[in-house]
C-alpha cells in the first residue's frame, strides 16, 4: 500500500495545476542538498597542494567507503581501502551457478535490491557509471502484473488496490489519517518538495521531542483511525509500499516517518545486472577531472588492482595519528581514517583503543539496534507466473504477501521465455530467525510448501533450473545484521553518530577518525544514507587537511550551524 494521501478531486474544466517539485530524501533531520552539492560545476572541495598524495585510510569497501575513497582521490589524496571480503558491502549481487547456458547472467540481489527515485545523491553515481535501472515489482505497483494477499488462509488476487476487499481500503485510509493527524504528513512533504528548510525544521523539531520515546506500534494505537486491532493486524501484515511492516513495530516511529516523508518506500527501481556494479565501476572509474594524479588514475590503479584486507586493529598513536593493522599483519599510520564498515565491528571484530572515540560515541555505537533479514532465491526456466489459469483467467502466480513462512515473494522477469528468478522469501527479524538454522535447500523446501498452500495448482519445483541462493544478514560475520533501526529513545545516540564528522566540536585527541556508512545516517537501509555520510566524511577530511569548498557550493560542514539536527536535552 502507499503512504500517499489521495489528491483532492478537481473540476474537470479547471486549469491543470503546475507540476510539483519531486520528493527527495532531503531531511528532515539535516536538510542539506547533497544532490545539488554533487552536481555543482565547482566540485565538492579541494585540499592544499602540500597535502596532495597524503594517504587516508578508508575502512570498508561498501558503497559508502568506495564513494568516500573516490571523492578523496579526485581531491588529490591517496585513499587506502581496506575490505574484508569483496567490493560492494550490502550491495551484494550473487550469480547462480550450474544453470547451464540458458542461465547465463542470472543473479540475485542478496542485499539492497530496490531504490527509490527520491534517493537523488545515490542516483548521481548510478548515472555517473551509466547503469540502467528498471521498475521493481513491489506489491500493487504499476509494473507488477498481479499481487496476491494471503492472510489467515484466505487469498485475494489484485491487479490494483481497487481489487482488494473494502477492509484493505479502510486500513489504507487509517494509515493516511494517522500520518496527517500525528505527523503533519502533507505539510512536511510539501516543505520537502519545496526544500523549505525553515518549515521542515519548524515541523520536525516538536515531533522529535514528542515522538522520540514512541514505538511505531504505539503511534498507530494512539490514533483514533487505528482503534481497530483488526486494522492494525492487517496493516502489520500488508503494510504500505513494499509490504508488511509489523517487524518494525518495536522501532522508533521517527524511523518510519523519515521513510514515508521522503518517498523512500515508493516507486522503486532495480539496477539491471545487479547493484554491486555501482561500487565495482566506481573502483575502476578514471575521473575526467582529477587533481594531482595523472589522467587515467582509478582507485584500482592506486591499489595495483587489489584492496587491502580486513582491519584487525585500530589505535591512536603519537601525533593523534590513526594506526591500522590488517589481516596480513601490515601496519600503517594515517593522519585521517574513514570508517564505513558496520559499527559493531568496532566492538567485536576489530581490536580498538578506547581513545578512538569519545565515551558518548562508544555508548551510541554499543546501543545501535540492528534488524535481522533473510532472503532465498531460485533460478527458473521462464516467467511461468504470467501463464493464464484457464479456469479463472488470472495469472497462475503473483507477487505474494502472506502471513505464512515466506512473508514476501517477488517474481523477477527478464523477458518472455528467458530464464528468470524468484525471490521465494524475504523476511525480517523474528521471521528471519525462524529459518536461520536451515541451509539453502532446507529453506527452499519450507518455502515451496508454504507457496504450495497458496498456489496448489502450480508446480514451482518443475521450473527450477539451479541451486538456491540464500543469505541471513544476522549470520554474516562482517555485518551481524541487515541495517540499523533505532529503538525509542535512541535519537540522541543517532545524532552523535551522524554529527561525528563535525570534529571541531570534539576534543583534540578524539579527532581524525570519521564514522560513515548507512547505519550512521538517519536513513539506514537506504543507499542514499551511505552516500550522504560518505560525503560528510569527505568534507571532514578535507577540513582537517586545511581544505575548503568553493564559496558558491558550500558543503555539509559549512552549513552545519544552519541545518544542525534537533538537539534534545540530556538531563
Amino acid at each position: 500500500m502507499t503512504a500517499n494521501v489521495p489528491a483532492a478531486v478537481h473540476d474537470e474544466h479547471a486549469e491543470s495545476p503546475a507540476p510539483q517539485p519531486p520528493i527527495t530524501m532531503f531531511g528532515p533531520d539535516f536538510p542539506f542538498p547533497y544532490d545539488d552539492f554533487l552536481a555543482h560545476p565547482a566540485g565538492i572541495g579541494s585540499v592544499p597542494a602540500t597535502e596532495h598524495g597524503t594517504e587516508v585510510a578508508v575502512i570498508g569497501g561498501g558503497l559508502s567507503g568506495i564513494i568516500a575513497a573516490y571523492e578523496l582521490m579526485k581531491m588529490g589524496l591517496r585513499p587506502v581501502v581496506y575490505e574484508a571480503d569483496k567490493i560492494g558491502g550490502r550491495l551484494r549481487t550473487s550469480d547462480f551457478e550450474g544453470c547451464g547456458t540458458d542461465g547465463e547472467g542470472l543473479n540475485a540481489e542478496m542485499g539492497a535490491m530496490r531504490f527509490p527515485p527520491s534517493s537523488t545523491a545515490f542516483q548521481h553515481y548510478v548515472d555517473l557509471v551509466e547503469l540502467e535501472t528498471r521498475p521493481f515489482p513491489n506489491p500493487l505497483s504499476p509494473d507488477t502484473p498481479s499481487t496476491v494477499v494471503d492472510l489467515k488462509g484466505e487469498s485475494h488476487y489484485a491487479r490494483t488496490l481497487d481489487d482488494l476487499p473494502e477492509v484493505y481500503h479502510q486500513v489504507m485510509e487509517a494509515w493516511n489519517a494517522c500520518l496527517e493527524e500525528g505527523a503533519d504528513f502533507s505539510d512536511m512533504q510539501r516543505a520537502i518538495r519545496e526544500r523549505d528548510v525553515a518549515r521542515i525544521r519548524e515541523l520536525w523539531a516538536p515531533l522529535v521531542e514528542k515522538l522520540d520515546n514512541q514505538t511505531f506500534y504505539g503511534f498507530l494505537c494512539d490514533s483514533k483511525a487505528f482503534s481497530s486491532f483488526r486494522h492494525r493486524e492487517i496493516f502489520g501484515q500488508v503494510g504500505f509500499g513494499t509490504g508488511g511492516w509489523d517487524t518494525d513495530f518495536p522501532n522508533s516511529i521517527l524511523e518510519i516517518l523519515r521513510v514515508v516523508y521522503t518517498g523512500a518506500d515508493d516507486d522503486h527501481r532495480g539496477i539491471v545486472g545487479g547493484s554491486q556494479q555501482l561500487p565495482e565501476r566506481l573502483w575502476e572509474r578514471e575521473p575526467a577531472k582529477i587533481v594531482h594524479w595523472p589522467l587515467g588514475t582509478s582507485l584500482s590503479s592506486l591499489h595495483d588492482g587489489r584492496h587491502r584486507p580486513a582491519v584487525t586493529r585500530l589505535s591512536r598513536t603519537a601525533g593523534n595519528r590513526i594506526t591500522v593493522t590488517d589481516a596480513d599483519g601490515d601496519i600503517r599510520t594515517f593522519k585521517a581514517a574513514v570508517f564505513t564498515a558496520q559499527s559493531w565491528m568496532l566492538l567485536s571484530k576489530i581490536e580498538c583503543d578506547d581513545a578512538l572515540l569519545p565515551i558518548d560515541h562508544w555508548t551510541a555505537v554499543e546501543r545501535t539496534h540492528y534488524m535481522e533479514s533473510s532472503k532465498l532465491f531460485v533460478p527458473v526456466d521462464r516467467p511461468f507466473w504470467l501463464d493464464t489459469d484457464e479456469e479463472t483467467g488470472r495469472d497462475v502466480m503473483s507477487m505474494t504477501l502472506t502471513d505464512r513462512m515466506t512473508r514476501g515473494t517477488y517474481l523477477l522477469d527478464n523477458g518472455p521465455d528467458k530464464p528468470a528468478v524468484i525471490c521465494l522469501s524475504y523476511t525480517w527479524c523474528d521471521d528471519s530467525l525462524k529459518w536461520l538454522p536451515l541451509d539453502a535447500n532446507e529453506r527452499m523446501e519450507v518455502m515451496l510448501k508454504s507457496l504450495g498452500e497458496i498456489y496448489p495448482k502450480v508446480d514451482i519445483r518443475s521450473h527450477i533450473i539451479g541451486n538456491p541462493l540464500t543469505v541471513s544478514w544476522e549470520n554474516e560475520p562482517y555485518f551481524m545484521g541487515a541495517f540499523k533501526a533505532n529503538l525509542p529513545g535512541h535519537y540522541r545516540y543517532q545524532r552523535r553518530l551522524f554529527t561525528h564528522f563535525m570534529q571541531d566540536r570534539l576534543p583534540e585527541d578524539k579527532r581524525g577518525l570519521y564514522l560513515a556508512g548507512d547505519d550512521i545516517s538517519w536513513t539506514a537501509g537506504w543507499a542514499e544514507g551511505a552516500v550522504q555520510t560518505a560525503l560528510n566524511a569527505v568534507w571532514g577530511v578535507m577540513h582537517q587537511f586545511g581544505g575548503t569548498t568553493d564559496p558558491t557550493n558550500p558543503g555539509p560542514g559549512d552549513r552545519y550551524d544552519e541545518l544542525a539536527p534537533v538537539e534534545l536535552p540530556e538531563d
